[in-house]
């Protein structure tokens, strides 16, 4: 039971369908709520459609199979566990069914109430004490089984009306089982449950002799005509088949009517007219409640015998893993298209920002390519205002270095950059034109050097005849393409 999180019980009557939800609680169910509709009423998809959540909070639907379309058989089995048992019945299953067993679903249940026979009075003989000490002995290992019986096309039928109002049911079972459990019958006697059915107006027997339930029949009441002796003679007719069997040794003595305020006084009524015995009349479980012990029998089943035939269940199993499918990959498609919905609403947003820099950069473009001919100009003049007076400065450093005994020829001063200086000089003046260079290299302006140690040529003395002539060229050191 703890597997299931909750539990539907579906009952569809002649005149309406009531729907009652459990959640599964403390090893039980409690009743959720409780949905009432006519026949051609959907049911609601939240109460009984199973989803995702299924997965991990799995819901048990149960569907209660109409008392006209059921045939309940009593036999008594020696004391085994459940499948044993089901083997057992399954031996005897002919005999038990009343149509071929090829056209059957069926199905077992335990009855939970210990088989209890009177005891002997104290005054009987020793032999009859030790008579009834092996009859109980006997009757301990013994167990009273309901066979539940019903034609497979009306089963396949009542599941088809089922999934025309999106019901899939994972289990058929018949509340009389659970009326039976409930009732407590602690004497021998004729236990009667009022019912309806096909439209006509019935009432389940239940007969027991020895503290163990011996039979179970169906009576009907006629709608006309003499009602009274007609129930009696069904009743002695029971009685008889009871006679016959073995079970039955005396008449009954004891008559319990199992029925609400409304089918009371019919019944009651019809009882003691044609029995002429008194009837005790016992409240039935309440609808609700009768639907929660079905709900309890039902999860504690589990996977076991049950009038579902085989393949529905499959086909149901089935069906559930592709609707899961179908709406995960709907689920998908629907998130496929709002992400995208979202990278194009994105596009466009960032597509219109573009738009709006592309036309205020084209707004700025004059105003750009003009500080550009500005800056280019500005570059321009701050050059020329640097080299203006390039030329004067390096006259004057030559002059000011320019040693007594070396003639200056030729002075050159080209494209701002490059100072050239050649001459004569005597032939023992060649060290003093390296040191002249020397000095030249070292002069500084404003705190810097003036000229590119790095840059231009060295000192290039060339002797001709008395005289020595020389040439060298210095690059300033603020020109363009210097390090």
């Amino acid at each position: 039971m703890a597997r299931w999180h909750s539990c539907n019980i579906l009952q569809i009557a002649s005149d309406a369908s009531r729907l009652w939800q459990f959640d599964a609680r403390g090893g039980g169910f409690a009743l959720n709520r409780e949905h009432r509709a006519a026949l051609d009423e959907p049911l609601p998809p939240r109460l009984i459609a199973k989803s995702w959540s299924s997965l991990w909070q799995p819901r048990l639907n149960v569907a209660w199979l109409p008392p006209e379309n059921v045939f309940l058989r009593v036999i008594e089995l020696p004391r085994s566990n459940f499948e044993e048992t089901f083997a057992m019945v399954e031996l005897q299953l002919e005999k038990l069914s009343p149509m071929p067993v090829a056209q059957i679903v069926w199905t077992i249940h335990v009855l939970s109430r210990d088989s209890n026979p009177p005891r002997q009075n104290e005054t009987e003989t020793g032999t009859k004490a030790e008579a009834a000490t092996a009859a109980e002995t006997k009757a301990e290992d013994l167990q009273t089984v309901v066979v539940v019986i019903a034609e497979r096309s009306v089963v396949e039928e009542f599941l088809g009306k089922l999934e025309g109002r999106s019901y899939f049911a994972d289990r058929l079972e018949v509340p009389m089982l659970d009326q039976l459990e409930a009732t407590p019958a602690t004497e021998d006697g004729v236990w009667m449950y009022p019912l309806v059915l096909a439209g006509q107006n019935a009432v389940l027997v239940a007969w027991w002799c020895g503290g163990a339930l011996r039979s179970l029949s169906y009576v009907v009441l006629p709608p006309a005509g003499d009602r009274a002796n007609n129930l009696k003679a069904q009743l002695a007719q029971l009685a008889w088949a009871g006679e016959l069997e073995g079970w039955l040794t005396a008449p009954p003595n004891r008559w319990h009517l199992v029925a609400d305020s409304a089918n009371a006084a019919e019944w009651e009524n019809a009882l003691r007219e044609g029995l002429n015995e008194p009837v005790q009349v016992t409240p039935p479980l309440p609808p609700a409640e009768l639907a929660a012990h079905t709900a309890r029998r039902a999860a504690a089943s589990g996977s076991r015998a049950t009038l579902l035939p085989a393949e529905f269940p499959a086909r149901y199993h089935q069906q559930f893993v592709d609707r899961l499918w179908l709406r995960g990959l709907g689920a998908t498609g629907v998130l496929y298209a709002v992400v995208v919905v979202i990278y194009f609403c994105a596009v466009g947003v960032l597509s219109y920002r573009t738009q709006g820099v592309e036309r205020q950069v084209a707004a700025l473009s004059g105003s750009y390519t003009n500080a550009l001919q500005l800056k280019a100009q500005y570059d321009v003049l701050k050059e020329r205002q640097e080299l203006k007076y390039a030329a004067l400065d390096c006259w004057k450093i030559v002059a000011e270095q320019l040693p007594p005994n070396i003639t200056l020829q030729r002075f050159s001063f080209a494209d701002g950059k490059k100072l050239s200086l050649s001459g004569a000089a005597a032939p023992d003046q060649v060290n003093t034109l390296f040191d002249f260079n020397t000095a030249m290299q070292k002069v500084t302006a404003n705190g810097r050097p003036m000229f590119n140690a790095q840059g231009g040529e060295t000192v290039n003395p060339r002797q001709t005849a008395n005289t020595v002539t020389w040439s060298f060229s210095l690059q300033l050191q603020n020109a363009e393409g210097t390090p």
